[in-house]
């Protein structure tokens, strides 16, 4: 996708059309918190000792879809064992910055795309299933921190770090209408099929870099109003 969308005018008025993008696999090549804990168990090898006992388990609930988010969640919670509230806001901040100033890691064609609609006047707003404090300090870093952000989040507890909320899927929507964002939207773009939801409420829908499976998917829910993107 290389244009960019026109502005829709009412009367005099021009109301900016609003544009969502994806993140990780849309904009990043990759996914960006997985990068981040698996640091955190390259770094401390007594961490990967706490998921030997219960690797069977992890590998018997990973069948299912809802089984890798759920064995994602633990590992995530030890990975992060022991790091208190200041240390895991370095921690992430730091590596998102590092992982900013990568240049191969990001889709040149998908950057490029998304600030061409910001200096276009369009409302443009990054979902993703993203850790926030992570994205933000992507974002940052790529000289984009004025972009609207709708993220998943970590909140810490007696018990140590868990997912608060993980934006992905159906609960993109319910986070943007949240914050009174409501479909019809003029365009939403991601790689992912989890996306359909999004996808389906805008006027169009973009996906990127799909395989034949994902395509022949996403048109059957979609119809006319998907598009295909080719990003590098």
């Amino acid at each position: 996708m290389s244009a960019t969308l026109q502005p829709e005018t009412s009367g005099e008025v021009e109301t900016p059309r609003l544009v969502l993008f994806d993140f990780d696999g849309t904009l990043l090549h990759g996914d960006a918190y997985t990068m981040f804990i698996r640091r955190r168990y390259r770094r401390g090898w007594w961490r990967g000792l706490l998921v030997v006992p219960i690797a069977p388990l992890l590998a018997l609930i990973s069948i299912t879809q809802r089984g890798r988010h759920a064995a994602a969640r633990i590992l995530v919670r030890l990975a992060l064992v022991g790091t208190d509230e200041s240390r895991y806001r370095e921690l992430v901040e730091s590596f998102g910055r590092e992982l900013a100033r990568n240049s191969r890691l990001f889709s040149r064609l998908g950057i490029s795309t998304l600030r061409r609609h910001m200096h276009a006047g369009d409302r443009v707003l990054i979902v993703t299933a993203c850790e926030e404090r992570l994205a933000r300090a992507i974002l940052d870093e790529l000289g984009l921190a004025d972009i609207e952000l709708v993220a998943s989040g970590l909140v810490r507890t007696a018990w140590g770090w868990r997912v608060g909320v993980h934006n992905i899927g159906a609960e993109k929507m319910r986070k943007l209408a949240a914050r009174g964002i409501h479909p019809p939207w003029s365009a939403a773009i991601s790689d992912s099929l989890a996306d359909l939801p999004i996808l389906a409420a805008a006027d169009q829908a973009i996906l990127v870099n799909p395989d034949r499976r994902k395509l022949k998917r996403a048109s059957a829910r979609l119809g006319t109003r998907l598009g295909v993107a080719e990003w590098d």
